[in-house]
């Protein structure tokens, strides 16, 4: 290794250069070593962080525990299935987690109407945690600009051990005109808090992730929610005039608020 480097990794605490690298990044950059291994502090970390990844993918989500009452009732928020019956199952066999249970479709089609505008629906994925902490700041931004658009907005419902292909089956029961699943990330040893945001127009059975678009790293040290919900709600208006979506739509760079701001 270079001598150099070894001589600004032992000074990198004090380093002005690094320093103001590390405000923008979690990345663990120059953490600095004892002898050939970690140090106890980075090890430590390294650790605890990769124990709340390991949680983040196996917590079972349950709608009533993981958000408030009042936000589940605001929002007339109401719990569907996959044909995965577990989260040990749903991690082995993927492909059931792209398709509902039987009485999950008859639970939606009971109470969601068909036909509108955007219907937005919350699934667990790789990560309860990030859907527990995002969906509460995100949600009530993006209809209230679906509202502003005057945009028609589906009775949104929850989806436990939910895959990202779960949007074509979203598109053949109540055929919006764009589907959007906010969906828990993969979790990472930065941030198991990580949601995202995947959206198709018309989605269809024969729809694939070429077909589907997709705002990523929303949380708090990566994409803010003002800030996805602006680019969301630019997708969904791009989506509907063009009548297309995935990778034959480039994404048109939207006004966007600061992160202070809300949509107004």
């Amino acid at each position: 290794m270079d001598g150099r480097f070894n001589k600004l990794a032992l000074n990198a605490d004090s380093n002005d250069i690094v320093r103001r690298i590390k405000m923008h990044t979690p990345a663990r950059l120059l953490a600095g070593r004892a002898g050939a291994a970690y140090r106890t502090e980075t090890q430590l970390q390294l650790r605890e962080d990769h124990a709340k990844a390991r949680d983040a993918v196996r917590a079972e989500l349950d709608l009533k525990t993981d958000f408030d009452s009042e936000f589940i009732e605001e929002w007339k928020l109401f719990e569907v299935s996959t044909r995965a019956s577990n989260k040990l199952e749903y991690l082995a066999r993927p492909a059931l987690g792209r398709e509902f249970s039987e009485e999950s479709r008859a639970e939606i089609l009971k109470r969601c109407l068909p036909d509108n505008d955007i219907q937005i629906a919350i699934g667990d994925g790789l990560s309860v945690l990030a859907v527990q902490r995002q969906v509460p700041q995100l949600l009530p931004l993006l209809v209230e600009g679906a509202r502003k658009s005057r945009w028609s907005i589906g009775q949104t419902f929850v989806i436990r051990h939910c895959r990202v292909g779960i949007l074509n089956e979203i598109g053949e029961l109540l055929k919006p005109q764009v589907a959007i699943l906010l969906i828990g990330e993969r979790p990472g040893l930065a941030s198991a808090e990580s949601m995202s945001a995947y959206m198709a127009y018309q989605p269809g059975r024969s729809h694939s992730d070429a077909n589907r678009n997709l705002v990523s790293n929303i949380h708090d040290r990566g994409l803010r929610a003002p800030i996805a919900a602006a680019r969301i709600l630019n997708l969904c208006a791009q989506m509907m005039r063009l009548r297309i979506s995935g990778c034959t739509l480039k994404e048109q760079q939207a006004m966007l608020p600061s992160d202070a701001d809300r949509i107004t």
